[in-house]
């Protein structure tokens, strides 16, 4: 008994539909681990990078030495290294052009600052709609194959004329294997989602006090112009 409803017998001795759930829902779930750890990498990277690159901004160096040495060796990690070095870019250039209006500046400067801020954005949201979909369907996924396990089971109970436990329990088995693994694909994912998502609003939040206090030191040196 022990044997037979051993969980790789279960699995073996599923049906084509129940088998082809669980691939999915395995394969779903190693997917959806790969880009928990890409996430946790890439944010984790641009928490350091944004830590070291405000240390050396608000350190009182020179905002032209600091631009040509970020430009030198880029981050592509530091969100707050891109917007910095998008602002000061079209802040030197509107000025050599003439363009002596601080309105007209400051515009195309928190503009040019807000191109590079989406840009961030959409590095840090990225994979984590893959994340939410297999959080909400996965569960869903194992609870068709569990019904449609059981559906089976007593489909065939018709030819059997007592329906004993022994008879029961491995098609029963069989479907309840297809929600654990479902639960087993979601958890994380929703985890890793909700985790991530909160700190990439964080990261993005401190962006965006960056750039403000960043447009002030630059509208302060354009009337000192």
């Amino acid at each position: 008994m022990q044997d037979k409803l051993s969980i790789w017998s279960l699995v073996v001795e599923a049906s084509f539909i129940v088998q082809l759930i669980m691939l999915t829902l395995m394969i779903t779930s190693f997917v959806s681990w790969v880009m928990i750890f890409q996430r946790r990498s890439v944010i984790r990277a641009a928490q350091r990078s944004m830590r070291t690159f405000e240390e050396r901004f608000w350190s009182g160096a020179d905002l032209g030495q600091l631009y040509r040495e970020v430009s030198q060796q880029p981050n592509e990690n530091c969100g707050v290294e891109n917007i910095f070095r998008a602002g000061l870019k079209e802040f030197t250039r509107l000025t050599q052009q003439g363009k002596a209006d601080p309105d007209v500046v400051m515009n195309g400067i928190q503009r040019r600052m807000r191109v590079a801020m989406s840009r961030e954005e959409e590095k840090l949201a990225k994979h984590l709609p893959f994340l939410a979909t297999v959080g909400s369907t996965s569960p869903y996924m194992g609870l068709f194959g569990t019904v449609w396990g059981i559906m089976n089971t007593f489909r065939s109970l018709a030819t059997v004329p007592h329906a004993t436990i022994s008879v029961v329990a491995p098609g029963i088995s069989e479907a309840l294997i297809t929600t654990a693994i479902g639960l087993f694909a979601a958890i994380p994912a929703v985890i890793a989602y909700n985790r991530y998502a909160a700190q990439s609003e964080t990261l993005l939040s401190n962006y965006e006090t960056f750039a403000d206090e960043f447009s002030s030191i630059l509208y302060r040196r354009l009337h000192a112009l």
